[in-house]
């Protein structure tokens, strides 16, 4: 095993303040949405949170945004256009993590600074970030602030439109905050990613050695 420098501290900071505000946002929409079933708080407490820690997101958003705009490290996001390339290679990485690593094989992804994530996690992640987070913000914003938005509302459905969107959205990544702790067992040992995730370096399999010329 060698050690690779993967999550430099900015990417480090706006992941950890991420998880925060992620649960808080969760905790206080699951209040403000489910009134009658969850007692957490009183209404007007979770409102007021809910609001502030929405606005903590979005900045925290646009943190991890600048920094790979103008970081060399932003290929890590590049999406794979050669779509008989993406196939093959999603494949074989869901052929890993669906028997291969339990059988010993080696990791088909090889991590290195500018390509962490492998073909499943960079197509999710870009669809996280770059879809259902944004939209998340939007329809959150137009519901915080109902009668100044009104006319964008009205043009996109109507309330009940908008409001369905921001659930379904919040259920996706309610069930995300679950699945993605699991992810991070998935390394060389259960702590390894988390481990890499606070102190930027990630462990990577030696490249075999090549066969020695009779």
């Amino acid at each position: 095993m060698s050690k690779v420098y993967v999550h430099p501290l900015p990417v480090r900071i706006w992941h950890w303040a991420n998880v925060i505000l992620f649960i808080g946002l969760v905790v206080t929409g699951v209040q403000v949405r489910y009134l009658d079933l969850v007692d957490l708080m009183p209404f007007q407490t979770a409102v007021m949170l809910h609001n502030w820690v929405g606005f903590a997101l979005i900045a925290n958003f646009f943190v991890w945004l600048l920094f790979y705009l103008f970081s060399e490290r932003n290929q890590a996001y590049h999406p794979e256009l050669n779509i008989v390339k993406l196939a093959n290679a999603s494949f074989e990485q869901a052929k890993y993590y669906g028997w291969g690593m339990f059988r010993g094989e080696h990791n088909p992804h090889r991590i290195d600074p500018y390509h962490k994530f492998n073909p499943l996690q960079r197509t999710l992640y870009q669809i996280l970030m770059l879809f259902l987070l944004p939209m998340q913000f939007a329809t959150g914003l137009l519901m915080w602030d109902i009668k100044r938005f009104s006319a964008v509302i009205e043009m996109v459905g109507g309330l009940r439109v908008v409001s369905t969107v921001h659930v379904l959205i919040f259920i996706f990544f309610v069930f995300y905050l679950f699945f993605h702790p699991y992810l991070a067992t998935l390394g060389h040992t259960p702590t390894a990613h988390i481990r890499a995730m606070v102190t930027g370096f990630e462990d990577v399999e030696d490249e075999p050695a090549a066969p020695a010329a009779s």
